[in-house]
């Protein structure tokens, strides 16, 4: 059973120093930190996801964490698989069609058509992240949480950015120059010793991965790969950039482009490339389903790939990006059915590992109906509003948007029950309960995450300081066939006054690593 520990690295202050400075700079010359205008017009200002509190050293696991983040993926590949099953299995009638009402509620006509097709019938997510939580309590035996999975996920480039630099860091491959002033009247440090630390996945795991999650859609087909980023999801460009830049150098076409860019014919879609325009054999969709309208060329990419021009990954199946999935495994009359497709041990896993939920729907109970699983105060549970005078102590609770929303990703519209005033709770239960019919929300349990002691960089003191936080693991899979490879994982750990863990200034952002053995 997997748990993470809290490892020791040897540290000097003035290596430490000298650390974060390589780690900014490589970050800076990226285009992917503060200071830099890669990827940005004249002017325009630097998103916030480019700003964070570097670290001297990364997250660091122990070797049974290790060996548990690279197994877990064949089992969440397994959880996507047993869900598409699951959906369309509904729509045929050979499941109960509320689950496809539920994973449907609140899209569009035209797209739930257009993800039935035969065509896209068996398509899965290329990327799989799962956000893990780090816990001191036991769920079922484990003492990690799967808050939620994420197959349109933010920090891939970011990620491969920053394993390379502390990658260089680990192998003693850089040089701290121009540092004296900042150093002040510290010594100046020599590289760490070779081997300090192994980051997991390697320094080009995220680029070598996401190369070969491409190739295997790719098939044979003959083109470039378009990663396309939205508007919306313009403060991922430059790690999107960062991402196609090492693609090309791995041998793949690749460029980051915006929807705009994008030219329709008859044959084919185009993007302008180095050469010219060139047709896209495969799209990367770095947009979110509940935007298609804000979308240029959206519909045109979605023709393209209905006439198999063009692949698309991931596919176009809002049914596969709902939270409320959660729910519908932990539903004691789907335990058959998730039991059989997933096996005895995948199934055992993530029964530990996917907190219970529920989805917040205000259709009234037959009076010898309760909700399954749910209890308050040790009692069971009929009616939605009687957790709205629930203390403190017994709404434990998380309340988000399943998906389809602007408000379904990056914290937005995330309610936690014992964060709240009363009123602020039931208010926050009547909006999700009202909102039902446009956008669905869960209850999911909240499991409160472990502390860790962490050190950064801080600019104005020019020192290293400590800092108490808890912690977000994001591991990365890219699939490839029938498998998902573990290509990093990335530690997001916020101060302990804030309640959602997720990128922020006040952040700790930095890889995963092994500790290995080092005269340090």
């Amino acid at each position: 059973m997997a748990l993470t520990r809290d490892l020791a690295y040897p540290t000097r202050t003035a290596t430490d120093l000298a650390r974060c400075f390589h780690v900014r700079e490589a970050l800076v010359q990226d285009g992917l930190y503060h200071g830099s205008q890669k990827g940005r017009s004249a002017g325009e200002e630097p998103p916030v996801a480019t700003r964070w509190r570097i670290a001297p050293a990364p997250f660091l696991l122990s070797p049974e964490d290790v060996a548990f983040f690279r197994s877990l993926g064949n089992h969440l590949l397994a959880f996507y698989r047993a869900l598409n099953r699951l959906y369309l299995d509904s729509v045929r009638g050979t499941q109960p069609a509320w689950i496809a009402a539920y994973l449907d509620q609140g899209k569009p006509e035209s797209l739930i058509a257009y993800s039935r097709m035969k065509r896209f019938r068996d398509l899965l997510p290329g990327v799989i992240r799962p956000d893990i939580i780090p816990t001191d309590e036991s769920l079922h035996g484990y003492r990690m949480v799967i808050t939620e999975l994420d197959s349109v996920p933010g920090g891939i480039g970011l990620t491969g950015a920053l394993a390379k630099a502390y990658g260089q860091v680990a192998s003693g491959k850089w040089q701290v120059e121009n540092q004296a002033d900042s150093l002040a009247s510290t010594s100046r440090p020599s590289p760490l010793a070779p081997r300090l630390f192994e980051i997991v996945g390697g320094l080009d795991g995220m680029a070598r991965g996401f190369a070969a999650m491409l190739r295997a859609q790719l098939g044979d087909r003959d083109g470039c790969v378009a990663i396309v980023v939205s508007d919306e999801a313009k403060d991922y460009r430059p790690e999107m950039q960062w991402m196609a830049a090492r693609l090309r150098s791995a041998g793949l076409e690749a460029y980051c482009v915006e929807p705009h860019d994008i030219r329709f014919t008859e044959e084919a879609l185009l993007v302008g490339g180095g050469v010219g325009d060139r047709p896209v054999s495969l799209a990367y969709r770095f947009f979110e389903l509940f935007d298609l309208k804000n979308i240029p060329k959206s519909e045109l990419i979605m023709y393209s790939a209905k006439k198999d021009r063009t692949f698309v990954t991931p596919p176009f199946k809002p049914a596969l990006e709902e939270k409320l999935a959660f729910a519908l495994f932990h539903h004691p009359v789907l335990t058959p059915f998730w039991m059989k497709e997933l096996g005895e041990e995948s199934y055992g896993l993530l029964a530990g590992l996917l907190p219970r939920t529920w989805i917040l729907d205000p259709r009234p109970l037959p009076p010898s109906a309760v909700i399954p699983g749910l209890r308050l105060a040790g009692r069971a549970v009929a009616d939605w509003h009687e957790l709205a005078g629930a203390s403190q102590k017994d709404r434990q609770y998380a309340v988000k948007p399943s998906g389809f929303s602007e408000l379904a990703w990056g914290s937005r519209g995330v309610s936690v029950g014992h964060d709240l005033s009363q009123t602020e709770w039931a208010e926050a239960l009547d909006k999700a309960l009202a909102s039902f019919p446009t956008i669905p929300y869960v209850l999911q349990e909240f499991h409160k995450g472990r502390q860790y002691a962490l050190s950064y960089y801080d600019e104005g003191a020019n020192e290293i300081v400590p800092m108490a936080g808890r912690a977000r693991l994001s591991p990365y899979y890219f699939v490839t066939g029938e498998r998902a490879e573990l290509g990093g994982v990335l530690a997001t750990v916020c101060p302990l006054d804030k309640k959602l863990i997720h990128g922020m200034r006040d952040a700790i952002m930095t890889p995963c690593a092994l500790l290995k053995g080092s005269d340090g």
